[in-house]
């Protein structure tokens, strides 16, 4: 009766472990499947996050680029007005290619809004001013109308600080980046102006 009961204790300690063995290991195959599926999940975040900062860094150089090249062209058409204006040879060519340029300014820039950090909008922001600010000065001289200080050589010396300006901005951005590590890529040097002519818009 003893080894009887003793055999039976025995057997249902045997099943008793197996059936303790298969639970936790089907607990700990449940834990580790649910670990790596969560560091799947942070890589794959990780790498979505790191695939919209690539995708945003390429948005902010696209839109710097066009806010650059439209204020080259900008400038260099008001100069070239700037210069018909003084030899009394406007036409309606020479404003409406002035006026395009301005509107593609304002377009580049309006978009520059909608991607740029906080430091470079304020930048952007001053020297869109003085830009407009110089073309209602040319605008009125060419109207006949001028500021006190709006001779064609005072705005030739406008045209000069509107340059330096942009090449301090540059500076103030840490040699052509913004906070974020992204170029601000600045203008190039216009070549020296003729002594005799405008700028041409081939300097774009």
């Amino acid at each position: 009766m003893g080894s009887a009961l003793i055999g039976l204790a025995a057997a249902v300690v045997g099943v008793t472990g197996t059936l303790l063995a298969s639970v936790l290991s089907q607990r700990l195959l449940a834990r580790v499947q649910s670990e790596q599926f969560d560091r799947q999940q942070q890589s794959a975040e990780a790498q979505w996050r790191r695939e919209q900062q690539v995708a945003e860094l390429g948005r902010r150089r696209e839109g710097y680029m066009q806010v650059n090249a439209s204020f080259r062209r900008y400038r260099t058409h008001l100069m070239d007005f700037l210069w018909t204006v003084h030899k009394g040879a406007v036409t309606p060519e020479a404003r409406e290619r002035v006026e395009e340029a301005r509107r593609d300014h304002h377009s580049a820039f309006a978009e520059a809004q909608l991607i740029a950090s906080a430091v470079v909008l304020a930048e952007l922001d001053g020297m869109t001013a003085a830009l407009s600010e110089v073309y209602r000065r040319v605008m009125s001289l060419e109207e006949g109308t001028p500021d006190p200080d709006g001779s064609f050589e005072g705005l030739r010396t406008d045209f000069d600080r509107l340059w330096e300006r942009w090449e301090r901005m540059r500076a103030d951005l840490g040699a052509g980046n913004d906070p974020d590590g992204q170029q601000l890529i600045g203008p190039r040097r216009l070549p020296p102006r003729p002594p005799d002519g405008p700028e041409t818009a081939q300097a774009v």
